[in-house]
């Protein structure tokens, strides 16, 4: 990997919640690999307290489930939004780079990392088994993404 490239991946959901824990099981996944430059973190949602993480890093990667998105998962780059107003509790990660840029003069480049799952209604820990699937190979992607950060630039937008 690049060391000069500081990566930061936030897995966001609620895995009480079945498959929206998608975002912290991938986060939880590629914590065990303890790859070099990476920070790893994982909440129930971003929060604007996060922007100073995203500043901290050149790429951040939002991993996080998909209700409707394409099988078994998604990247896009995410250019960065301001908002017309948001609330302390939850914010979008084009919000969150607005912020990193705006207050911290951050030139940090983010991509979401949408992760296909199913059953989202119910309470429970687990996730479905074609969303475990999809997780696999999310993880198998951003493990590959993790160690050559130039492979966001070819995927970007793209389905896999």
């Amino acid at each position: 990997m690049d060391s000069t490239r500081r990566i930061l991946l936030i897995g966001y959901g609620n895995p009480g919640r079945l498959d929206d824990g998608l975002g912290p099981a991938l986060a939880a996944a590629v914590e065990k690999l303890q790859p070099a430059g990476v920070t790893v973190d994982s909440d129930y949602q971003l929060t604007v307290e996060d922007a100073s993480d995203v500043a901290a890093h050149d790429i951040v990667i939002f991993a996080d489930a998909s209700t409707s998105g394409t099988e078994p998962y998604y990247v896009e780059a995410v250019a960065p939004k301001a908002a017309l107003s948001f609330s302390s509790h939850s914010v979008e990660p084009a919000v969150l780079l607005h912020l990193a840029q705006t207050l911290f003069n951050a030139k940090t480049r983010g991509y979401i990392l949408g992760i296909r799952g199913y059953e989202f209604n119910e309470f429970g820990e687990r996730l479905s088994e074609p969303a475990a699937r999809n997780l696999e190979k999310a993880l198998q992607y951003i493990t590959l993404v993790l160690a050559d950060p130039q492979l966001l630039d070819s995927t970007s937008g793209a389905s896999h």
